[in-house]
Order: structure tokens, then C-alpha cells, then sequence
């Protein structure tokens, strides 16, 4: 027999009763229809399906974190391979840049062997026909001839010297101009020789710049195609959780009538325990009896736990948009951060005013419940319940080889936090990617 069956027929004996208690004294009041009871058959396949889209959900954010690694290091890759391109680009064109000076130098270089060169054979050919002339003339030196025409001893003496001046000097020039000429050519070879060695490294840096654009290339295709398999993971995410969303709005409305049915039904008893109270008083009073103990009352509920979980809502909603602070936050509000030595104080979170995770949670329930500072106790800081029964107010942490983390649960599938450093206390939708099994209730 299912429990609405029973129910229901509890209900039937129990006015059965009533009416035999009261018998002709008077008609009692009709009893108003009860509101749906779904089965339990029903609110379980409906569990079960959410539990499905919540495992599905965990699935698919892990593996677009996954991509989204993978993304973030082949975006990396993509930056680091533009660098090195860049970096090819300007060796190549330093390379062009040299390889054209070298080239420069070696045609310069070329035409100063070439200049020296054509001096030197004209040097030699006016040599040539000064000695030729002289042979002709007689006037070379040790020949006769030359001096035959002197009208002295001093005049012979100075035919002499001058022949022997221009002939000197004429041998001199044409020693230096071929000293000076193979400088020359020296210098054309070595210049040839750098104008070869700058060719090979522009051959080399161009090559290296096209080696470094089919990386880079090869790289952003890369990163293109995993954007696009990220985009199509979040997509699928969305749409599961869209699908979860709705199946927990199921599940909710199915509790929600069990609950309202359940309350109808300890309302009715209530009622029908006060009624039999008073026909067994009256029924004392007509026979001369007395009752000598009264039924006990039920007190009515006083809303209490909601309250407290209400406030611990608006005190945390209050702190939206206040600044991340590793450290920070106290029961009275924000706190400044402390230093952790590492990420916190590369952003600066030990010079901010504000809270992390665990901060504004005890600030939240500050007055109601008193909260450690950090996620792993408050974890175990309240009674712990399936995330299927998850309701406003309740605490969900993320970590599963270890708490790193922790949110409120705020219903809709929407939570509270204060994410991480370089972030704002902020509402957003509920991750499943890492997130502990179970969510605790600190009142209720």
C-alpha cells in the first residue's frame, strides 16, 4: 500500500470516527478535498533524472575546463609562435641589410682593384715608352750617346742626374702603385668573401621565417580548432544544464506538493485530535466525569530557521561587487587580506578591503551561527545533505581531493560567492565541475 493510500484511508477512518463521536449532537464540517500527493515512485524517477543531468552537467564542465586548458595553452603557443615569427622577420631583415652593405663593399672594393689596376698598366706603358724613347734617342743610362752632346764635364753631370731622377722616379710610382694595387685586391677578395658569408645567413634567416610562419600557422589552426570544440562543449554544457535546471524545477515542484499535501495532512489531524478532545469532554460533562489529563497542543511553527536563513541572504547579497581579499572578512564585514606569499600578493589582496570564500560566509551567518574561517570545517560545521535536497541557505564546496572552496546556495540554480583574487563578491549559476556530493545546512 503506498503512503497515499494510507493516508487517505486514515483520513476515512478518521472521519468515520468523528462522525460516530458526534453522532445526531450535529453534522460536523465538510472536509476540504486534499491538495495532489505524488507518488514516491514519482518524486524518486524524478530525482533520478535530475541526479542524471547534475552527473551529466559534472561531465561536461570537467571536460570543458579540460579544453579550456587546452585552449588557454595552445592560445599561449599561438602568442609564442607570433613572437619568434617576429623575431624571424627582424633577423631577416637585418640579414637583407648587411648582405646589401656587403655587396656595397664588394663592388666598391672591386672598383678601387679595378681603378688601381688601370693605373698601374698606364704607369707601366708611359715607363715603357720613356725607356723605349730612350733607347732610340741614345739617352739611356750607360749609353754613350747620351751624354755625347755635353759642352762640359758639369753639363755631362747633370744629363746624368735627370736621366737617372726620371727613371727612378718613374720605377718608385710604379712600385707603390702596385703595392697599393694588391691592397687593393686584398681588399676586393675579403669583401667578396663577406658579401658570400652575408648571402648564406639571408639565405638562412629566410628560411627561418618561413619555418617560423608555417608554425605560427599551424599553431592558430590548432588553437581555431580547439576554440571551436570549447564553444561546442560550453554549448552542450548550456544545454544540459538548461535540461537540469528544469528537471530540479520538477523535482522541486513535486516536493513542494508532497510537503503541501503532508501539511494539509497534519492539519487535518490536528483538527480531528481537537474534535474528538471536545466530544470526549462534553461526553465527561454529561455523564458527571472528569478528564483529568488534556490533549496536548501542537505548537505552531514559528518560521525561525527560515529567518535565520533569510538574513544570512541579505547580509551576503549586500556584498556584491566587494573586492576579493585572500583572508578577508570577518562576522562584522570586510576585513583587509593578508599576504599568502604567492598569488594573492601578486594581485594585491593583503592592500584590499574585502572578503574570500570562507570570510563571507562567516560574515553571512555571523550572529546565528558562529563560523571557522575556513572552508574544510565549515564543511563538517553543519548537518550535511544530498545536493538533490539542496535548498536556500545551504553551503556547497568544491575540491574533491581536498576543499578549496565554498558557495551559498541561493535556489534557481543561482549561489553567492567570492570567487578568487582579482574578482568581486558576485550571483552566478551553480558549477557541478569538482563540486562536493554533498551541501551542508548550518540551521534546519
Amino acid at each position: 500500500m503506498t503512503r497515499r493510500n494510507r493516508a487517505s484511508r486514515w483520513v476515512a477512518v478518521v472521519a468515520l470516527a468523528l462522525a460516530g463521536v458526534f453522532g445526531t449532537a450535529g453534522t460536523a464540517s465538510a472536509v476540504p478535498p486534499p491538495p495532489p500527493n505524488p507518488s514516491d515512485n514519482e518524486i524518486s524517477s524524478s530525482q533520478a533524472e535530475a541526479n542524471a543531468k547534475a552527473g551529466q552537467v559534472g561531465q561536461l564542465t570537467n571536460q570543458l575546463a579540460e579544453a579550456e586548458s587546452r585552449l588557454s595553452d595552445l592560445q599561449a603557443d599561438v602568442e609564442l609562435k607570433m613572437e619568434q615569427a617576429n623575431k624571424a622577420l627582424v633577423d631577416q631583415q637585418t640579414a637583407e641589410d648587411a648582405a646589401s652593405q656587403a655587396q656595397a663593399d664588394a663592388d666598391a672594393a672591386r672598383r678601387e682593384s679595378d681603378a688601381a689596376a688601370g693605373q698601374i698598366e698606364a704607369a707601366r706603358q708611359q715607363l715603357d715608352a720613356f725607356i723605349a724613347g730612350s733607347f732610340q734617342q741614345g739617352s739611356t743610362m750607360g749609353s754613350i750617346s747620351a751624354y755625347m752632346g755635353s759642352t762640359s764635364p758639369k753639363d755631362m753631370l747633370a744629363r746624368a742626374q735627370l736621366l737617372s731622377s726620371v727613371s727612378g722616379s718613374q720605377l718608385n710610382a710604379l712600385q707603390m702603385m702596385q703595392q697599393a694595387q694588391t691592397e687593393k685586391s686584398n681588399k676586393d677578395a675579403a669583401a667578396r668573401a663577406a658579401l658570400e658569408v652575408a648571402q648564406q645567413k639571408q639565405a638562412a634567416a629566410e628560411q627561418a621565417k618561413r619555418n617560423a610562419d608555417s608554425a605560427q600557422e599551424a599553431a592558430e589552426q590548432a588553437q581555431q580548432g580547439q576554440a571551436a570544440r570549447t564553444a561546442e562543449l560550453q554549448s552542450s554544457r548550456d544545454s544540459v544544464e538548461q535540461a537540469l535546471y528544469q528537471a530540479q524545477q520538477q523535482v522541486s515542484g513535486l516536493q513542494g506538493q508532497r510537503q503541501r499535501y503532508q501539511d494539509w495532512l497534519a492539519q487535518k489531524q490536528r483538527e480531528d485530535e481537537a474534535r474528538a478532545q471536545q466530544a470526549a469532554l462534553a461526553a465527561s460533562k454529561n455523564t458527571g466525569g472528569s478528564n483529568g489529563g488534556g490533549g496536548g497542543s501542537v505548537k505552531p511553527a514559528t518560521g525561525a530557521t527560515g529567518s535565520i536563513v533569510e538574513r544570512a541572504i541579505a547580509r551576503a547579497m549586500s556584498q556584491l561587487g566587494m573586492p576579493y581579499a585572500w583572508g578577508g572578512g570577518n562576522a562584522s564585514g570586510p576585513t583587509r587580506g593578508i599576504r599568502d606569499g604567492g598569488v594573492a600578493d601578486s594581485y594585491g589582496d593583503y592592500r584590499k578591503i574585502g572578503f574570500d570564500c570562507s570570510g563571507l560566509m562567516v560574515y553571512a551567518y555571523g550572529g546565528a551561527v558562529s563560523l571557522p574561517h575556513y572552508s574544510g570545517y565549515q564543511y563538517t560545521s553543519g548537518r550535511q545533505v544530498p545536493l538533490s535536497q539542496m535548498r536556500r541557505g545551504d553551503l556547497l564546496f568544491y575540491g574533491r581531493s581536498g576543499i578549496h572552496h565554498v558557495t551559498m546556495y541561493l535556489g534557481n540554480g543561482m549561489m553567492i560567492e567570492a570567487p578568487e583574487s582579482g574578482m568581486v563578491v558576485r550571483v552566478t549559476a551553480v558549477r557541478y565541475g569538482d563540486i562536493l556530493p554533498y551541501a551542508t545546512r548550518l540551521v534546519g
